[in-house]
């Protein structure tokens, strides 16, 4: 072969390898012609974003609603179950007025009686304490409306005693710290 033969090979392959890439280039704007478009029909329009976000609201107010009537529920069968301890260790305590009522239809001494009806204040009184009440001891206080209820005033029998709970008509209580009941009281003015 002839140098000038030579170069028309060299040029034709140029050319080819030139209208390859050429063709690639076009079929690689064409492909991300393609790409694109297919993205824009892919992006959701404003009118299915909005039905998904409505639905996700949905599906949280729906799990939402479900978790507060658990919960709800939950809180009642705690509140329901709970005396249930207070309730066993009152039951010996009822068992004890029982057979105290059935020994007093015998009995006819009377300090046999008062001291049954004591040891069964005791075991109820200790059976309360240990589960947290605690009584009001409040004569001679100063008068606080957050722990007392004043039912009257009478003239005070000392000057001391203005202001201060002079007679204490039904005891006050605190369970665990909180006033349980108020004290219902008289209070010097």
């Amino acid at each position: 072969m002839s140098e000038k033969e030579n170069e028309n090979k060299g040029q034709e392959h140029d050319e080819q390898t030139v209208n390859t890439e050429a063709g690639a280039e076009n079929s690689d704007t064409a492909e991300s012609n393609a790409a694109t478009e297919e993205a824009i029909e892919k992006e959701p329009t404003i009118e299915e974003q909005l039905t998904e976000m409505n639905n996700k609201y949905v599906r949280l107010y729906s799990d939402f609603d479900n978790y507060r009537k658990r919960t709800i529920k939950e809180k009642a069968d705690i509140i329901s179950t709970a005396s249930g301890g207070l309730m066993t260790d009152l039951l010996g305590v009822l068992d004890d007025f029982e057979r105290a009522m059935t020994n007093n239809e015998k009995v006819d001494d009377a300090e046999s009686l008062r001291e049954g009806f004591k040891l069964i204040y005791n075991k109820f009184s200790s059976t309360l304490k240990n589960k947290g009440l605690e009584p009001m001891d409040c004569k001679g206080d100063v008068f606080d409306g957050d722990l007392h209820e004043a039912v009257t005033n009478i003239p005070a029998p000392t000057p001391d005693d203005k202001g201060k709970i002079v007679d204490v008509i039904e005891r006050g209580y605190n369970l665990k710290g909180k006033v349980l009941r108020y004290a219902k009281v008289v209070v010097g003015q």
